[in-house]
């Protein structure tokens, strides 16, 4: 067994990577990361500088490789040094918004491009997972308060494209199933600003988050492909 994992430099990424070494312990994994390589080092896993939104980077990757049973993808931008989410139509910069399709949309696109042909699983009475990490943010009908523009927009954007993709699979009868997978708020780099006001054990460590999200990555299966999860398997309205 085969597993990918796309940004696993990243606090979720990194988690998720650990916890499925635990529940894996014959799997290979593949994992990706963008400028500094992690400091963990272990036999059953294999690094490789990757620029999600490059996709001449992805194209090169896919070629090492004939077979892979899951890819999860862990990308994602929410605010950088000198953008954050917006709080109104005043703040909306165009080089951001882009960026933020660039790192939370694109990504996911390219991967399923260079890589559906690779998706199988070794063991043929399952079927291979193509995961990304989505947001509720970015349900239009869970959509409250506004806000978040560039954020809010390149999640629904990633939303459907995920759904595109399980389409298009299942028409042309590939045993590869999709999810978009809300993650909870986590305590790593990229919900660090927004973390103050947050209920009490709303919260989760990467480890928790890892934990959870693997018990859904797990029991995905071609009847629940094409869907929009939280990491407890709550439906989330598109």
């Amino acid at each position: 067994m085969r597993i990918m994992i796309v940004g696993a430099g990243g606090g979720i990424g990194s988690a998720l990577l650990e916890k499925c070494m635990e529940a894996y312990p014959f799997a290979r994994f593949e994992a990706t990361y963008l400028s500094a390589k992690p400091e963990f080092e272990a036999e059953r896993v294999s690094w490789h500088r990757l620029d999600v939104t490059d996709e001449n980077q992805i194209e090169e990757l896919s070629h090492q490789f004939s077979q892979i049973d899951w890819i999860i993808n862990c990308v994602g931008l929410l605010h950088c040094q000198h953008h954050g989410p917006e709080k109104s139509i005043k703040q909306v910069d165009a080089d951001f918004f882009i960026e933020n399709f660039r790192r939370n949309t694109l990504p996911t696109l390219l991967l399923a491009k260079h890589f559906q042909d690779k998706l199988v699983s070794c063991n043929h009475a399952e079927v291979a997972k193509f995961v990304t990490l989505s947001a509720r943010v970015g349900s239009i009908e869970d959509n409250r308060l506004g806000g978040w523009y560039s954020y809010r927009a390149s999640k629904s954007a990633l939303n459907m494209a995920l759904k595109n993709l399980n389409n298009e699979w299942q028409r042309g009868h590939k045993p590869i199933a999709v999810l978009a997978l809300h993650p909870g708020t986590t305590n790593t780099p990229l919900s660090e600003p927004f973390q103050r006001n947050l209920p009490e054990g709303q919260l989760m460590t990467p480890m928790q988050t890892a934990q959870f999200l693997l018990e859904q990555i797990d029991s995905l299966d071609e009847n629940c492909s094409g869907m929009f999860k939280d990491y407890a398997g709550e439906t989330i309205p598109w």
